[in-house]
């Protein structure tokens, strides 16, 4: 090609329309943008878009399967409240997989897998910093999936990362309500870490099961 002759730009093309609502609603739900108990109407969201109420509707009834909404024919979808039980769930398929990782991870803990948890409490230290929350939350959710990850069964990593978006979506609910939680997350993970890194299995497991039951506590609204 001549030199002298620019190439063309390349068209990069935008996610289809349905996708977009999708991404916008969920990422709305997940940092309680979209709080539990609000009615999300068509209407209001095709103009929030800027797309038609065809793809919202797309949308909606993938989110729904998800289990984060529930549609009202001609009055919208309604965001559902995290309860009780789905806390309960959540929280016990945590600890039967994260105290079998550290578990595993005693005694043979990859130096990769620290540098990469002191690189997440790093990031969590910066998003407390500047009040961003839900980047904290993510910052949270990697720090334990790195974890379980690192313990080599992809069967139980793959179910954990099932909880991907309940997980999320409970850490941002719990430093909304208890904002000093920002500051214990950081020292129960920072706990967690030094108990794998001091061979103890006992202590690790025990890390776990502390820092979990404070999570518990504080989504369940309790004291």
């Amino acid at each position: 090609m001549d030199a002298g002759i620019a190439a063309a730009p390349v068209a990069v093309k935008s996610p289809p329309a349905a996708e977009r609502v999708y991404l916008h609603v969920k990422a709305g739900v997940l940092d309680r943008s979209y709080e539990g108990g609000t009615l999300l109407t068509e209407g209001d969201l095709a103009e929030a878009v800027g797309v038609s109420r065809t793809p919202v509707r797309e949308a909606l009834l993938r989110l729904e399967a998800e289990g984060l909404l529930k549609l009202y024919p001609k009055k919208g979808a309604l965001v559902l409240p995290v309860s009780a039980q789905e806390i309960a769930d959540v929280v016990e398929t945590r600890l039967l997989v994260e105290q079998h990782a550290v578990a595993k991870l005693v005694g043979a803990l990859p130096e990769r897998l620290v540098a990469r948890l002191e690189e997440l409490l790093a990031e969590q230290r910066g998003h407390a910093a500047t009040g961003d929350l839900a980047a904290f939350a993510v910052a949270d959710r990697c720090f334990h999936a790195e974890i379980v990850r690192a313990a080599g069964n992809r069967i139980l990593a793959q179910l954990y990362d099932q909880l991907r978006d309940r997980q999320l979506r409970m850490g941002v609910a719990t430093m909304h309500a208890e904002p000093s939680r920002v500051a214990k997350n950081i020292a129960e993970h920072t706990e967690i870490l030094d108990a794998l890194r001091q061979g103890g299995t006992r202590q690790a497991e025990a890390a776990v099961r502390r820092h979990l039951s404070r999570v518990n506590t504080l989504a369940r609204g309790e004291s």
